[in-house]
């Protein structure tokens, strides 16, 4: 398995404020998926999507991205079409917001990581709300890891031995949820950061977890994640 990272320029053609940078974003790239047959068919699936994305970079101070100002945006997945596809199309796609103009991309490459840390929220879904208000964290934790598991089954069609413990240590780096605006409503998320276990499964799964986001709605811009080899 590989890590393919796209890292795209982009022109803002409008401001575009902090909370409101993933939905313009995603705007892009799922405008690109819809002008191939089989991306299309991996936009419209119900299913992972295996791939992730943070938001602008450089960060403004006062939370506004500015119109004419180049940013970058990163771009992840393991799915090597997808990253071609992505990295040929995206720095000639446009919104009425964002225009692309250079899309450069490279592998990450395979080291022993230390740690791996929220870039954006990540989101565990309940139909009654907040995570935090229904859990216990002992839960929160075993949901992360469980779908992390499920991104690897699915990615290798074949089923993992789940006896290992993938982290050392689990750290939740907000007092309150954070929250983002998604279509009609504000889906509330939490930054972790996590000491990656030295066994060769959590390695995988955690190499793994740059590439697809950790949580749910990686594909929206949810749960993209740094990292810090040994």
């Amino acid at each position: 398995m590989k890590v393919f990272e796209i890292l795209l320029k982009v022109y803002l053609l409008e401001d575009i404020e902090l909370n409101d940078s993933q939905n313009k974003i995603l705007k892009l790239i799922d405008k690109t998926l819809g002008q191939d047959e089989r991306t299309l068919e991996l936009h419209n699936k119900n299913d992972f999507k295996n791939y992730c994305f943070n938001s602008f970079y450089p960060l403004e101070k006062d939370g506004i991205y500015k119109e004419g100002n180049i940013y970058t945006i990163t771009i992840r997945t393991v799915d090597k079409y997808l990253a071609t596809y992505l990295n040929n199309k995206l720095a000639n796609s446009y919104t009425y917001s964002i225009k692309g103009l250079k899309a450069d991309l490279r592998i990450i490459p395979i080291k022993k990581l230390k740690k791996i840390y929220s870039i954006t929220p990540l989101v565990i879904k309940n139909d009654d709300g907040y995570w935090k208000n229904l859990i216990s964290f002992e839960d929160f934790e075993r949901r992360l890891k469980e779908n992390l598991i499920k991104k690897h089954n699915n990615i290798f069609q074949e089923k993992i031995n789940e006896d290992f413990k993938l982290y050392d240590s689990i750290e939740l780096k907000n007092n309150k949820p954070i929250g983002t605006p998604y279509k009609d409503k504000t889906l509330l998320g939490d930054k972790i950061s996590i000491d990656i276990s030295e066994d060769d499964i959590s390695q995988d799964l955690a190499y793994m977890a740059l590439g697809v986001g950790m949580g749910e709605m990686n594909a929206r811009g949810f749960g993209f994640m740094g990292y810090r080899w040994v």
